[in-house]
């Protein structure tokens, strides 16, 4: 893997992924192949029956067919690559297909981060400033509201590579991993990789901090909110909207907050792969089921929609 580039020898690097032989070999690839067709599949119905309900038309559903757009490039631009891996002997990834999927997870990751704080503020508007929500929450905010969260997560990724593809890599292009993220470059780069962590830190702490403050003060005004609410019903009914959300939060965030907090640290954890699997994988097939599960008119949506 000579030759090439100046500041990089390696053209090439290799994903050891998840090392197994024979039947399970199999069963994994079977496994994962049927996880990335229902999660793309749940998550396009989603849209489908965002899209085709009336009753589903206000920001709140607009949000969430975007993440629901978000979830389904977000396991395609890594699992069709592991899934491949799992039964390939040539688990090459070229040092710009590297850097590609780079770009696209970690703009995914951001975005993801940025939605689902503005779907926060938008439950707390809707459940603590009722009467002011119909002016503030029009359809054209709420599309620069989701055009916003694109451009952050775009911009914060375009920072962290610009970084990340000036590093140096020499001989080790072993990379113990299943796809191309932050940790791994930071660890086998043979250059100094000190403004890139400073670089990827601060960033971290923008993306992942300030949405975190933003849901976790959402969630406190909607508490205090609820529970002033005389009747129990209504107070079921206020806290129903949110609870699929707040789920989906807990989540997302718990599962990614590690990783990309302290990315050079993690990456020698042997859990590592364990934990990023439940945020490329698992969490991503789960997102729809609970809002599906958790939602009432989602549900009733749904019915309509295969009754027709």
């Amino acid at each position: 893997s000579m030759g090439g580039r100046n500041e990089t020898k390696v053209m090439y690097f290799i994903l050891l992924g998840f090392p197994t032989t024979g039947e399970l070999q199999l069963l994994l690839f079977s496994a994962l192949l049927l996880v990335y067709f229902l999660t793309v599949l749940e998550n396009l119905l989603i849209i489908v029956i965002i899209r085709n309900n009336h009753s589903l038309q206000n920001p709140m559903y607009l949000f969430l067919g975007n993440l629901s757009f978000l979830e389904i490039w977000y396991v395609s631009v890594i699992e069709p690559k592991m899934i491949l891996d799992v039964l390939s002997h040539d688990k090459r990834i070229s040092f710009q297909g590297c850097m590609a999927q780079l770009h696209f997870f970690v703009t995914l990751v951001c975005t993801e981060y940025v939605l689902l704080a503005v779907m926060a503020c938008d439950r707390f508007l809707a459940i603590c400033k009722p009467l002011r929500y119909p002016l503030i929450m029009r359809h054209k905010f709420c599309a620069q509201l989701v055009a916003g969260c694109w451009m952050c997560g775009l911009a914060t990724s375009s920072i962290k590579l610009s970084f990340i593809a000036r590093l140096s890599f020499c001989d080790v292009d072993k990379i113990n991993h299943y796809f191309c993220d932050i940790s791994p470059l930071l660890n086998i780069s043979c250059s100094d990789s000190s403004s890139a962590e400073l670089v990827d830190f601060i960033l971290a702490l923008l993306v992942i901090l300030v949405p975190l403050c933003t849901v976790l003060a959402s969630y406190i005004c909607i508490l205090v909110t609820v529970l002033k609410i005389p009747s129990s019903q209504g107070r079921q009914k206020a806290f129903s909207t949110c609870s699929s959300h707040l789920t989906v939060v807990i989540l997302f965030y718990s599962t990614t907050l590690f990783t990309y907090c302290h990315p050079k640290l993690m990456y020698t954890y042997p859990a590592n792969k364990l934990v990023s699997v439940l945020y490329t994988v698992v969490v991503p097939l789960l997102n729809p089921l609970i809002y599906c599960l958790r939602n009432k008119e989602v549900r009733c949506a749904m019915k309509k929609t295969f009754t027709c």
